[in-house]
């Protein structure tokens, strides 16, 4: 070959070579040109079709690779230790037989399937392939979206129309009304509930924008919630509502709570203060009860009457400190030696019934008596009561000075006197018994066993002790017999009501006391039936 062949060869071979260089660098500008315009402009891979797919690869029930999506597919499922229960979590649902099916992947070799569950309209495609060596490739797509000319999220698409769905339901079984209203306070959308209502109170199909039930308040400018109660009657039947509303731009959601439980309570609760307030002003004793921190909370009108106070001084809730220095000013309490000791009694007073039931009784300087009573009341508060008991007291004291009258009247009495009730306790006895006797017995056998122990027992003893012992007898018995000393004593038992009886003990003088003097005063005085004398009557 000549010098010239050679030539044009070497220019070919270079003239090739730059134009293959040339080609690879065009397409490399191309590229970044292209790869800038789509990073700049993501939408660009959407207009072409293109979508990232979510494929797993798995060995041995880890993953081994992962698309990005993948990965944040396993990253919102979570709760499970290992990523093919993961997985499975998520699959369960939307392909009920992906679990049996995957079982059978290594003999099949490939599975697709079509998912059934779940809600939206989003239509997902799983395909699995075994790729040998324990390897496992998962594919999970939407094959709506594969020619679409906008690209879909699939997963993501039915994961809010599940989310949807599930707040739909609620706000549809939910027995609270909820409703929208516009700028114009025009209903422009409600749940179930609200729309079961408007057609019951409608006859024939409810027009738009939907009528308006309750008049329930707007929310305010500001970003609380407003709350009110109101009232919705149905075919004269009244339901109350608890209403919230809150602001959402221009327009308001509104709430409807139902409130009928709670206003049948509060007005139970309100008839049953009533009823308290109507019987604690017909009570003749005055009640001021004090709350924790020891202020006036609640009065009847019996206290005005009992303690002078103003109305006025009771209704601006004074202290229990401030009420006790009122009603010494008053001299409504108990003249105190001087104010440092009336300040602690009621200190004490205050504490003690605080504490437990406290009673204390007042006599007071313009000749009343009040019987104060303290309670303690739940949460702290205490509560006293007012009773003004003068009449009582002064029944007491006649009542007690009428028995003291009696009593000196028995001892005046030369004749002893005991009275043994039914049970055979004695009642009372004189001053006389006492003398003839000695101490008083604790009831009617300890009496006989004394005077058969101090006295010579014969016929008019035993007459005693028979008259005594005798049940439901209603005429006096009378007789005589030996006293302590000897003296010739004459006895009369004397039935009186209750099964109580009297014994009178009276000395009988002018007569030597000898065996027979006693036989014979004896049975002079027993009547004729037992006038029958015994066989040996001791000596003189």
């Amino acid at each position: 070959m000549d010098i010239e062949g050679a030539w044009v060869v070497a220019v070919a071979v270079l003239s090739g070579t730059l134009s293959v260089l040339l080609a690879i660098g065009l397409i490399r500008w191309w590229d970044a040109r292209s790869g800038g315009a789509a990073q700049a402009h993501p939408s660009v891979h959407a207009l072409d079709g293109r979508v990232q797919p979510t494929v797993f690869l798995f060995k041995g029930g880890m993953v081994a690779d992962a698309t990005p999506p993948a990965r944040a597919l396993l990253d919102r499922v979570g709760g499970a230790e290992s990523d093919w229960l993961r997985l499975m979590h998520w699959v369960g649902p939307r392909f009920p037989e992906a679990p049996d099916r995957l079982a059978q992947l290594h003999r099949l070799g490939r599975i697709e399937l079509v998912g059934q569950q779940g809600h939206g309209t989003a239509v997902l495609r799983l395909v699995a392939e075994d790729l040998g060596d324990r390897l496992m490739r998962i594919t999970i797509s939407d094959p709506g979206a594969e020619h679409a000319g906008i690209v879909v999220d699939a997963m993501s698409l039915q994961a809010m129309e599940e989310e949807l769905h599930l707040l739909r339901g609620a706000l549809d079984q939910t027995p609270m009304l909820v409703w929208r209203l516009d700028g114009q306070d025009r209903v422009t959308w409600a749940n179930s509930a609200y729309l079961r209502r408007a057609e019951a109170r409608t006859e024939g199909d409810i027009g738009w924008p939907l009528p308006r039930l309750l008049d329930a308040p707007r929310p305010g400018s500001g970003a609380g919630t407003t709350t009110r109660r109101a009232a919705l009657e149905d075919n004269g039947i009244v339901s109350w509502y608890d209403c919230h509303s809150h602001r959402m731009g221009n327009e308001a959601m509104m709430f409807a709570l139902p409130a009928d439980a709670a206003v049948r309570a509060e007005r139970s609760l309100r008839d049953f203060v009533q009823t308290l307030t109507k019987t604690f002003a017909d009570l003749p004793i005055g009640l001021a009860i004090f709350d924790q921190q020891r202020n006036l909370q609640l009065f009847n009108p019996a206290l005005i009457d009992l303690t002078n106070l103003p109305t006025g001084f009771l209704t601006a809730r004074p202290t229990l400190f401030d009420f006790l220095d009122q009603l010494r000013e008053q001299r409504m309490v108990p003249e105190p030696k001087d104010y440092r000791s009336w300040r602690q009694h009621m200190a004490n007073l205050e504490s003690a019934a605080a504490t437990g039931h406290h009673v204390e009784t007042w006599s007071l300087p313009g000749g009343q008596t009040y019987r104060v009573t303290g309670r303690p009341h739940p949460d702290g508060a205490v509560a006293f009561l007012f009773e003004n008991i003068t009449s009582e007291m002064s029944l007491t004291r006649k009542f007690r000075a009428e028995l003291l009258l009696g009593a000196h009247v028995l001892d005046g009495l030369d004749d002893g006197l005991a009275v043994f009730g039914g049970t055979g306790a004695l009642v009372l006895i004189n001053q006389a018994y006492r003398g003839l006797w000695g101490a008083a017995p604790a009831s009617l056998s300890d009496a006989i066993a004394e005077w058969e122990a101090m006295t010579a027992t014969g016929p008019g003893f035993e007459a005693l002790r028979d008259a005594l012992l005798m049940q439901d007898s209603t005429t006096a018995t009378s007789g005589a017999m030996a006293g302590p000393q000897g003296q010739l004593l004459g006895w009369t038992v004397t039935p009186l009501t209750g099964g109580r009886k009297m014994l009178r003990f009276r000395l009988t003088a002018g007569q030597p006391l000898t065996s027979q003097t006693v036989l014979t005063a004896a049975t002079e005085e027993l009547p004729p039936s037992r006038r029958t004398l015994p066989s040996a009557v001791g000596a003189d």
